[in-house]
């Protein structure tokens, strides 16, 4: 006995010197995704691939060489008697390469705004996995709590079972219910577990990675504004400035159609060698162009369809843009709701379903309530600390998702893309 006695003072005490475990910080698993995330990498590679386009755009035509073999008086191809060498520039002076390398310039940008999307996406799904974990993890609390106040219960029904106050049924009842939450703390586990697999996902790990409990939610405010937050997205959401760099785009692109009207001189050099030997005798220098207005029909039809793409481009922006906004205010309105169900909840009915508990949990003590009213008192407060639990953790899931329609988080760097497109 005595050495069990100090084997469990030796747990214990050994329990107490044990550092508790870190909780799951949301910041350090955002860094996480945003360096490791697959998908990430992806669109970075997207965006570092139209880069390389610009450059190319711009470029002028290559340089042209070629040597002209000429035989006189005879029909043997190895017999050459003149050999004439040319080299041949063309000078884009119509900026046929500078529209080009607007509009790569242009789809590049757009392109990075596709990388912001990804990115905005990976952090919501990263806060809306956390939160949803931390929400589980409550409810796994509240089951808890209720299964220690229905083993009270059960405890007390035995005791008046005992006695002759109580029926063998209240006993029974209070069994089947301690299931019914046991049942219940199963499919929290489970919500756990998935919320868990979302993380690793999203972080690059291995699905059965480990993941540790996350810290208690907290209620915050959305610090958006109904007015701020949307001109914000019209200033700042991915598929806005999208919008903007593909009308850039076509601009440059119908530029370029009424430059192909231009024709651009090649600079060209010939210098001949006689007898196939010896130095170089004679050169020669000239310019040759298109001639683009004999076919007029093609030139004028490629104006008409950048004309038609502008037009396109234009449209999509500004449906863009009334998008941004409906899907602001409907965020809006759905984190006002959620808030307004959170602190109902919070401030009045679950206050009141305790005290209900609690009263009718004495009454049943004294005899004055039944066994039946216990059971229902606690069932509502459980119901309603799950419920209002469920509404703390979608007010922050939508703040989160508000950040991503709008295009702002402060997990991530302020666009260098980002211009006042309200005008």
């Amino acid at each position: 006995m005595r050495r069990l006695l100090f084997l469990a003072i030796g747990t214990f005490t050994l329990s107490r010197a044990l550092p508790a475990a870190e909780p799951l910080s949301k910041d350090e698993v955002l860094r996480t995704a945003l360096r490791e995330n697959q998908s990430l990498k992806a669109a970075r590679a997207r965006w570092e691939m139209t880069k390389q386009r610009v450059p190319q755009a711009k470029a002028w035509d290559d340089l042209m060489a070629g040597v002209e073999l000429q035989r006189m008086g005879t029909l043997n191809p190895v017999k050459v008697s003149d050999v004439e060498w040319m080299v041949s520039q063309t000078i884009p002076i119509s900026g046929k390469n500078l529209s080009r390398e607007r509009a790569s310039l242009a789809e590049a940008l757009a392109s990075y705004q596709e990388l912001r999307r990804v990115q905005l996406d990976v952090v919501t799904r990263i806060q809306g996995a956390y939160f949803r974990l931390a929400g589980a993890y409550g409810q796994l609390e509240i089951n808890q709590r209720n299964r220690e106040l229905l083993k009270q219960v059960a405890e007390i029904s035995r005791k008046k079972y005992e006695v002759g106050t109580a029926t063998q049924s209240d006993v029974l009842l209070a069994e089947t219910e301690l299931a019914r939450l046991s049942e219940g703390k199963a499919m929290i586990e489970h919500d756990i577990s998935d919320q868990q697999t979302q993380l690793n996902v999203l972080r690059n790990c291995p699905a059965r990675s480990p993941v540790a409990t996350p810290e208690p939610l907290m209620f915050a405010a959305s610090p958006l504004a109904a007015q701020k937050a949307e001109a914000l997205a019209l200033q700042c959401r991915p598929e806005v400035l999208m919008g903007w760099r593909k009308i850039e785009a076509e601009k440059a692109r119908l530029q370029l159609a009424h430059r192909q009207w231009i024709p651009d001189p090649a600079f060209q050099i010939k210098a001949r060698q006689y007898n196939g030997l010896g130095n170089i005798r004679e050169y020669d220098t000239g310019i040759v162009f298109s001639i683009p207005w004999a076919n007029g029909k093609k030139y004028s039809a490629g104006v008409a369809e950048a004309e038609d793409s502008l037009a396109s481009a234009q449209h999509e922006y500004e449906a863009a843009r009334t998008d941004a906004s409906g899907l602001v205010r409907d965020q809006l309105k759905k984190i006002e709701t959620f808030a307004a169900n959170y602190r109902l909840f919070h401030d009045q009915i679950s206050p009141t379903a305790k005290m209900s508990v609690e009263s009718t949990r004495a009454g049943y003590e004294t005899d004055k309530s039944s066994f039946l009213e216990l059971i229902t008192a606690r069932r509502t407060l459980q119901d309603i600390e799950s419920a209002g639990l469920n509404q703390l953790v979608e007010h922050q899931v939508a703040i989160a998702e508000l950040e991503a329609i709008v295009g702002v988080s402060s997990y991530l760097r302020e666009s260098p893309d980002k211009k006042d497109k309200s005008k």
